[in-house]
């Protein structure tokens, strides 16, 4: 079952930088569900057949010279339709004064009117971008995330094996701390996973012993960020001594997170083994498979096996996370 998100009309007004010509409500009250918006071409001359009401719409400077050279009565016959159906906003560009009669049907039907000085390619990029964030499909799952190298490295693992402490360590050697414990997943893109914390515990972290600190005051600003996309997913396990464990690096393993392929590392985990400085050199290694380098691929061609890029596995992964 798809859950459906919504985003405040005040968080967009204050996120995009709009200005509010008319609010029917208090916008916090107001909500938006509808990640796609409308710019009417077609809708403007009665085509109202295919009409989102859920859907803000865009006006711009090709929109109000069609509607200026009309008649009164004409320019009424052509806004009410639309404002009638109740969208959830109207966004004027080019800081273009709304006129009297798209002002009265707003009132009317109660849409509020938001004005901004950009042009509508730039209102338009920057809306569908917040949009397609706040309203992508997510997740929570346990785990940690950081950045490490540029690379968003999400460790998962089971309880008690050593992520928080991981972290701690990363940050220490100048990496950044996105979320410890519960990781909200969105799908921002068909390609893009974007990861951060809940709110109400950004830049805590548990470390068994010590109890909760906060990175944020302890290391600084610059060892925390807000939310980063997730590159690969780090499996921390216990090490196992019957199991064979990859060392070649041959096979690309992944796992599917909302319907995404991610890379994924296992590493296993033992006393001596100083994790921090494996995860970095996944994360670089991973940077270079992406850029089409592998290093176990050349090192075979090095020894003389005829090795290509169709000889590599892919093998995807099913974990307890």
């Amino acid at each position: 079952m798809v859950s459906e998100y919504s985003v405040s009309l005040k968080k967009i007004i204050d996120e995009i930088g709009l200005q509010q010509y008319y609010m029917p409500h208090d916008p916090e009250t107001l909500f938006v569900s509808n990640k796609s918006i409308d710019r009417p071409g077609l809708q403007l001359v009665g085509y109202l057949e295919f009409f989102d009401s859920s859907q803000i719409v865009v006006l711009g400077q090709t929109e109000y010279t069609f509607l200026r050279n009309l008649t009164d009565e004409e320019r009424a016959a052509h806004i009410e339709p639309i404002l009638s159906r109740k969208p959830p906003a109207v966004i004027i560009a080019r800081d273009i004064t709304p006129s009297k009669t798209m002002t009265d049907y707003a009132k009317k039907y109660e849409v509020p009117i938001l004005t901004t000085v950009d042009d509508t390619s730039t209102l338009t990029a920057a809306l569908v971008s917040f949009l397609n964030v706040e309203l992508a499909p997510r997740i929570t799952r346990h785990g940690v995330l950081v950045e490490v190298y540029g690379e968003g490295c999400l460790l998962i693992g089971n309880s008690g094996v050593g992520k928080s402490e991981t972290a701690i360590e990363l940050i220490k050697r100048g990496h950044r701390l996105i979320a410890d414990d519960a990781v909200e997943i969105k799908r921002v893109s068909k390609k893009s996973l974007v990861g951060s914390s809940p709110e109400n515990i950004r830049h805590f972290i548990e470390l068994r012993g010590i109890g909760i600190i906060n990175a944020r005051r302890i290391f600084g600003m610059g060892a925390v960020k807000v939310s980063e996309k997730i590159d690969m997913v780090i499996n921390m396990e216990l090490w196992d001594s019957t199991k064979v464990y990859d060392r070649m690096g041959m096979d690309n393993e992944y796992m599917e997170i909302l319907g995404i392929e991610v890379p994924v590392v296992t590493i296993p985990v033992k006393p001596g083994r100083n994790l921090a400085i494996i995860i970095e050199v996944a994360a670089m290694n991973q940077r270079q498979k992406k850029m089409g380098y592998n290093g176990a691929q050349e090192l075979l061609q090095n020894l003389g096996m005829d090795i290509s890029p169709d000889d590599i596995g892919k093998k995807k992964i099913d974990t307890n996370w």
